[in-house]
């Protein structure tokens, strides 16, 4: 019987530097389900690899002294060198300097003016340069860029264009037929309502102002648009051909069935891809998930602060698989995850060092112990064996269960509950008061080899996420390599097998202090080594460290009294339609629930804003806004750019706590 064919692409990482630990996330999520599908016994395709044209390489290579093709091959070959030191299985890594590509796209693009999707105008506007993105005014947040929040430069010039509204009918239709297109749920609402809806603007495809691109070839004065050139790498890399000579294996993976990419550019993957494709006339991606962030938990990365999170400076810290745990398992499926070394080491320790490594550990000292190594199934069973059983059979279904909705940390926390219930089974059933009766010898023996048995079903299902650690755990046991499909019958482990004779350690426990006095150590060694910040950013930083404000009336102490101020917790978000600044809040206040509009839609997105505990008025008269009555008032601190940031309580508080 054929495998079914499953094809799963990151979005191509940016060749301007190294990537941190947040851009590290995305590829160690994709090769977990990637292997998990193996595991399930898919025949997947899993691509990953660099995007390296645009204006912002172009002056980067030019600050560096090199030219543009040799600094990214520099970057192409550190970001390969962190995505395989990350144990990543991809099966092709692409770069849009691959000679195929480069001819695919013109021919794409030749393709597109040839039907008239493309046309030649010229292009006045704001651009942004990080994002290789144009901007009107309206569009703007503050005036400055509404994807990065960086400045802006006016921009004129010839270029071309894609017809994006002729299509758009055609995609919303899509979007509405095809619910599991976008996710998580809140992208594709964001999508629909943000940009589809009010309608699209034609999108310029092309530039005059750089060189650093893929010419196009009817017209060398003009590069192609570096997303237009990023965008059908998912499709040159598994040899599409615009003329319509496919390869083999273009038929076989294309569509896509999962592009996974972090949710700052889900419109791009959601709206310009999907018209693309239509206007090549090709299937669309069967789903697009926009995953969330990995945040720093003490503020934004900065390379002068030396707080710069990489993922080879945590390996050499707590080793692969524990980078990889972390990563995973605490990032929730649609909302932002925070990364602090005081939180690694806490989980290091709990789950990895105490669920999971002391469990094998004693399971297998306990064993030579008492046995000689020998792992026999006696047969000599009490009711307390049934429900471990249970457990440990009940757990592959609810993992294929969770990772069929790309809800990852929620399958690993299924096996660990699987790790969990065998050191409960070992509390139960005590071994070693049994060791001390040599009438229940048998039932000892029994005892270790259910915990055996237990431990090696959870190791399987592990592979896809720890796959060193699975691969440690079954060899210390010498247990033979199951498939899913097998692990639907408890004692499956060759009764008399003998496990290993020296025990090694999975994972260490770690002392806080001893790790954090590393960290400073390298910190400093990074803030040293980092480029001084331009004259104009230090003037900006001394700028922004403090803001005096001009004084307003003083007021008496029972005028103040008058305002009541609680803590509140959101419990749900949603951008208000047809509003560039509002989001709309349930707010739970006590017992009570109530909706507050805010204008900081420049500074959170709604899935940001859940979850948070925030200060608020609570006595303000109502006061409706974009026709929603808003029921008090969200309390921010605002920069000197007007950025704002939550006041929320430096303790957890309980909602509702008076703020005094």
């Amino acid at each position: 019987m054929d495998k079914k064919n499953y094809y799963i692409t990151t979005a191509i990482a940016y060749a301007s530097g190294k990537p941190h630990i947040g851009n590290t996330y995305e590829i160690v999520l994709a090769d977990a389900i990637a292997r998990y599908k193996r595991q399930q016994g898919y025949n997947v395709f899993f691509q990953t690899g660099t995007d390296e044209h645009g204006q912002k390489i172009e002056l980067k290579a030019k600050d560096a002294g090199k030219s543009p093709k040799e600094f990214v091959d520099e970057t192409a070959a550190e970001i390969k060198r962190i995505w395989d030191l990350m144990d990543t299985s991809y099966d092709k890594f692409i770069r849009t300097t691959d000679d195929y590509h480069e001819k695919q796209v013109q021919k794409m693009f030749k393709k597109m003016y040839a039907k008239g999707d493309i046309y030649k105008g010229s292009y006045e506007g704001l651009y942004c340069t990080p994002c290789e993105s144009f901007f009107t005014e309206s569009q703007l947040v503050d005036g400055k860029c509404p994807d990065c929040g960086r400045p802006v430069t006016p921009a004129k010039e010839e270029a071309y264009f894609f017809r994006m509204s002729k299509y758009a009918d055609r995609l919303i239709e899509h979007i509405n037929t095809h619910p599991e297109f976008i996710q998580p749920e809140s992208r594709k609402n964001e999508m629909m309502n943000n940009f589809l809806l009010p309608g699209l603007q034609d999108l310029c495809v092309s530039r005059t102002s750089f060189k650093w691109g893929i010419p196009v070839d009817f017209d060398p004065n003009h590069v192609v648009y570096v997303w237009l050139d990023a965008l059908t790498n998912y499709i040159t890399g598994v040899g599409y051909d615009a003329d319509g000579n496919y390869d083999e294996m273009y038929k076989k993976f294309w569509p896509a069935d999962l592009h996974l990419i972090g949710k700052d550019i889900i419109r791009f993957h959601t709206i310009y891809w999907p018209i693309f494709l239509m206007s090549l006339e090709e299937p669309l991606p069967k789903q697009v998930f926009g995953h969330p962030w990995l945040l720093q938990g003490d503020g934004k990365m900065s390379k002068s602060k030396g707080n710069v999170i990489y993922a080879d400076d945590l390996v050499d810290f707590f080793g692969v698989d524990a980078v990889r745990f972390f990563v995973l398992h605490e990032m929730p499926f649609d909302n932002d995850g925070v990364i602090t070394w005081e939180l690694l080491v806490e989980r290091i320790n709990s789950e990895l060092a105490n669920t999971l490594g002391n469990l094998v550990n004693r399971t297998i000292s306990m064993s030579n112990k008492y046995f000689g190594g020998v792992v026999e199934n006696k047969g000599v069973c009490e009711p307390v064996d049934e429900d471990l059983k249970a457990v440990v059979l009940a757990t592959p279904g609810k993992v294929e269960e969770k990772m069929e909705k790309l809800r990852v940390a929620d399958a690993i926390s299924e096996i660990f509950t699987l790790f969990k219930r065998c050191n409960k089974y070992i509390d139960e059933t005590m071994p070693w008061a049994l060791a001390k009766d040599e009438e229940k010898k048998d039932r000892l023996a029994t005892v270790l080899y259910n915990l055996v048995e237990g431990i090696t079903i959870g190791a399987i299902l592990l592979k896809s996420f720890l796959p060193g650690t699975t691969d440690r755990i079954l060899s210390q046991l010498n247990a033979p390599w199951r498939e899913l499909s097998e692990l639907d019958t408890f004692g499956k482990y060759p009764s008399g097998q003998v496990v290993t004779d020296k025990p090694e350690i999975l994972f260490a426990r770690l002392d806080l202090k001893e790790v954090l006095e590393k960290v400073e150590a390298l910190q400093a060694k990074a803030a040293a080594a980092a480029p001084a910040p331009a004259a104009e950013e230090k003037e900006e930083k001394a700028e922004s460290d403090a803001i005096d404000l001009p004084a307003k009336p003083e007021i008496t102490y029972e005028e103040f009294e008058k305002l009541q101020f609680q803590v509140g917790e959101i419990i749900a978000c949603e951008a208000v339609k047809k509003s560039k600044k509002l989001l709309c809040s349930k707010v739970k206040i006590g017992s009570e629930v109530r909706t507050i509009v805010s204008g900081i839609k420049a500074s959170y997105s709604p899935e940001e804003m859940v979850g948070k505990k925030v200060m608020v008025v609570t006595n303000l008269k109502p006061a409706t806004l974009a026709g929603i009555e808003s029921q008090g008032m969200i309390l921010c601190a605002a920069d000197a750019e007007d950025k704002l940031s939550l006041m929320v309580p430096e303790r957890d508080m309980p909602s509702g706590a008076e703020v005094r």
